[in-house]
């Protein structure tokens, strides 16, 4: 945006997409689940701590790239990262659409501190059912998709499934693994589990969480089986949990109030909201 002018963070409320610091917080957990294996450890550094500066104005932050990096020397007691690294993390982030960025200029027109906004995570919607008419591009999917996970290694091993946290079920625990075998990857599926169930009202009732996620791990595994197009499982993942728990949400509302064909309109954790 060319001409936004630099001031006070207070006068770029209009920029900021978020109702509170809570759903920030949220919205920056859901994006860390699905593209956290996409930043360097110095990267994540940099991204919490701009997280950290958008507080004022839920999710916006006009801060210079030197005081934030000042922030994390202190922080880190003289071993923070460096200002390329900084960079890097923005145009990375901007590239997966974490981040929006706008250039704003003093009074006498010369360049000033950029605004960083961060946006909220997709919409709650289902993906869309691909085109199945491609028989020879289905082939071996998970070995590809496990393959890109070795990629990523940046350890010399990983801990497998036996190192899971207590706070995953095992019966989620020992079916992912048959696909997924790394501890880290396993609990990275159930917290998007968590946060899903968190957003339509079912955070109290893990036998039904358990349910969902296992149903909804085999529906993705199913679709990564026979279809080549998912280029992120991760998102695809959270789009049938959502799906799940929206519908389960939808039916337990109209039980309660006896609804039929009234519309209405609730509000999940998230801030969004569903017509009935």
């Amino acid at each position: 945006m060319v001409g936004l002018k630099s001031g006070n963070i207070e006068g770029f409320g209009q920029f900021s997409q978020f109702s509170s610091l809570q759903e920030l917080n949220t919205h920056i957990e859901m994006w860390l689940a699905v593209h956290k294996h996409d930043f360097s450890k110095g990267a994540l550094v940099g991204l919490k701590r701009l997280v950290r500066f958008s507080a004022k104005i839920p999710g916006v932050c006009n801060a210079k790239i030197g005081t934030i990096l000042k922030a994390i020397h202190q922080e880190y007691k003289d071993n923070g990262i460096s200002r390329s690294t900084f960079k890097r993390m923005i145009q990375k982030a901007k590239e997966l659409g974490i981040l929006s960025v706008y250039e704003t200029e003093r009074k006498n027109g010369s360049q000033s501190s950029n605004l960083y906004s961060f946006n909220r995570f997709p919409s709650n919607e289902l993906p869309k059912e691909e085109i199945m008419n491609h028989p020879n591009e289905t082939n071996n999917l998970l070995k590809t998709e496990n393959q890109k996970i070795k990629e990523r290694k940046e350890e010399p091993s990983e801990l497998d499934h036996t190192f899971v946290s207590d706070r995953v079920p095992q019966p989620f625990v020992q079916l992912v693994k048959c696909f997924f075998p790394e501890a880290k990857m396993i609990e990275e599926y159930w917290k998007m589990v968590k946060i899903s169930a968190y957003q339509y009202l079912w955070e109290n009732d893990p036998e039904l969480i358990l349910d969902v996620a296992i149903q909804s791990f085999k529906q993705l595994i199913r679709k990564l089986k026979f279809n080549s197009n998912i280029k992120n499982p991760f998102a695809y993942f959270y789009g049938i949990l959502n799906h799940k728990f929206f519908i389960l949400y939808d039916e337990e509302l109209k039980e309660k109030y006896n609804l039929k064909d009234v519309e209405m309109v609730f509000t999940v954790h998230s801030g969004g909201s569903h017509s009935l």
